[in-house]
């Protein structure tokens, strides 16, 4: 599946995101996003949680923060479901680095979702770029 490149943000062709101003505690809670929406996928699919995270908050269209982007209303089904607040893994640990450091598996994307479980019928409108493990990821 591809994407229009016109409608691509500028996180999908960026080769590092070190130009991020990321504190302990933003890493910390892109590692709960990354823990309580991932933990059951691949280590892609963690690497593709953060990066969404992360393309969004370079996008500069959903905050001006990590939390601003993590706590936008019904954005991460974990912080409606409080798994956000379980003890993140090393897993999510190293999932966080390796987007912070650059890796997006997603293309840029800005969107997830589970297509098994999804009851949105609006996140059917993205356009769709690939699919990691039980997600699919979208623009």
């Amino acid at each position: 599946m591809s994407g229009n490149k016109a409608q691509r943000p500028k996180a999908a062709n960026a080769a590092s995101r070190g130009n991020l101003p990321l504190s302990r505690q933003d890493l910390y809670d892109l590692a709960r996003v990354v823990h309580g929406e991932a933990r059951g996928e691949s280590f892609t699919g963690q690497v593709a949680v953060a990066s969404v995270v992360l393309n969004r908050l370079q996008s500069g269209q959903f905050g001006n923060t990590v939390q601003d982007v993590i706590f936008q209303p019904w954005a991460f089904t974990a912080v409606h479901d409080r798994q956000f607040y379980l003890p993140p893994d090393q897993s999510a640990f190293r999932a966080v680095n390796a987007a912070v450091k650059g890796w997006d598996p997603t293309g840029g994307a800005l969107y997830y979702w589970n297509p098994q479980t999804a009851t949105s019928k609006w996140v059917w409108t993205r356009p769709i770029i690939n699919q990691i493990g039980r997600h699919v990821f979208a623009y």
